[in-house]
This record gives C-alpha cells, sequence and structure tokens, in this order.
C-alpha cells in the first residue's frame, strides 16, 4: 500500500478476502450474481473509542486479524487501486483463529 491511512476512533480499515472462483453444473457464475466475502483483513485500526471523561479504550481487532462482518456492513472506499472497507469495531461479528 503505497498511501498511509489511519482510520479515526473505533473505526478499523478492512480488506475482503476473495472466494475462489464458484462452478455450480458447469456454469461459471458472473462477478455480479456472485454475493461479496463476510470475511476480511484488518489492514489498520484507529486508536480507540473514547469516553466523555476523555480515556481512550483501545480496540480489541489489530491489524492481521480475520474478521467476520454483516453482509451490509462498513463504507466501501478505494485507495491506491485497491477496495477496502471502513467500520467500526462494533460491525466486526467476530475474529477468525487459525
Amino acid at each position: 500500500m503505497a498511501s498511509t491511512f489511519t482510520p479515526l476512533h473505533d473505526r478499523i480499515l478492512v480488506q475482503r478476502l476473495e472466494e475462489g472462483e464458484t462452478v455450480r453444473g458447469g456454469i461459471i457464475i458472473p462477478d455480479s450474481a456472485k454475493e461479496k466475502p463476510q470475511q476480511g483483513k484488518v489492514i489498520a485500526v484507529g486508536k480507540g473509542k473514547s469516553n466523555d471523561e476523555g480515556k481512550v479504550f483501545p480496540l480489541d481487532v489489530k491489524p492481521g486479524d480475520e474478521v467476520l462482518f454483516g453482509k451490509y456492513s462498513g463504507t466501501e472506499i478505494k485507495l491506491d487501486g485497491e477496495d477496502y472497507l471502513i467500520m467500526r469495531e462494533e460491525e466486526v461479528l467476530g475474529i477468525l483463529k487459525k
């Protein structure tokens, strides 16, 4: 990534993990008909959420984590020709461990 991007507060930058090409009954499904994956890799995280007193609570996710998120979570953006999602940490459903 040529640009440096740091999300603010409790937001995270996620890159979707692409699934392999799906073939059902010998028919190749076009990209427009495929559902977007709901799994991604965390690229960058913000400093954390702050309360009314100014105390910052760090995020549970960190760069490199693989996460699951909802179908309509986040905002799609394009940086340096790559597609990413920016979402709040609360939109993450869970962290995948391998």
